[in-house]
């Protein structure tokens, strides 16, 4: 026997879809919205159906955008010589908060996954070849941002081969132990990545 009514249920269901969203965290944010007064919760209904209305893919990087271009391809400070590859538009997100990146990007929008019948036809892995490929573009360095899992390393392998007879240069993030972090608790992976990557002082 259910415990709510029929349509608050389907909202529990509708969060608990969402990635990341347990059974009690989605019941949770169901009460919240449910408490909302009604201008709040129809704003908020809104802003989800306009969101789908409006956002697209770039047609140059493939990031998230509600414009032509997206704002990193839009702005002409960019160095476009400098291209690096994320999976997701979220990626771009946590490298341009570093503010340490001056060049553009390419959204993968997924990875490389055999496990889960994801192949390179699966995500834009073409439009990437393509953008290197044309002689305009003036690239003349790929990062491999993906992240250092098996299917983010296969991925960036896949790549690098598909690019090398552009002669651009390829490269991938270092890999490291993280800022703060005590090497008694570092895992043997890290450490030996960290040792491989390591730079003179």
């Amino acid at each position: 026997m259910p415990y709510f009514p029929a349509s608050f249920e389907t909202l529990i269901d509708r969060f608990a879809s969402l990635p990341g969203i347990g059974r009690k965290s989605a019941q949770r944010l169901a009460f919240h919205v449910l408490s909302l007064p009604e201008g709040e919760a129809e704003a908020f209904a809104e802003s989800i159906l306009e969101a789908r209305r409006r956002v697209h893919t770039c047609p140059v990087c493939q990031n998230l955008t509600d414009t032509d271009l997206c704002s990193v391809c839009a702005d002409p400070r960019r160095d476009r010589s400098v291209l690096c590859v994320v999976a997701e538009a979220r990626d771009v997100a946590s490298l341009e908060r570093s503010r340490e990146y001056s060049g553009v990007y390419h959204v993968l929008h997924g990875v490389l996954s055999p496990m889960n019948h994801i192949g390179p036809d699966d995500i834009r892995i073409a439009e990437l070849v393509a953008r290197v490929a044309d002689e305009d573009s003036g690239v003349r360095e790929v990062i491999m941002a993906t992240n250092p899992d098996t299917e983010g390393d296969t991925t960036a392998l896949y790549i690098a081969r598909l690019l090398k007879p552009f002669g651009v240069k390829v490269t991938r993030l270092a890999y490291g132990i993280p800022v703060g972090s005590n090497l008694e608790f570092t895992d043997d992976a890290t450490l030996m990545r960290a040792l491989d990557g390591r730079r003179e002082m």
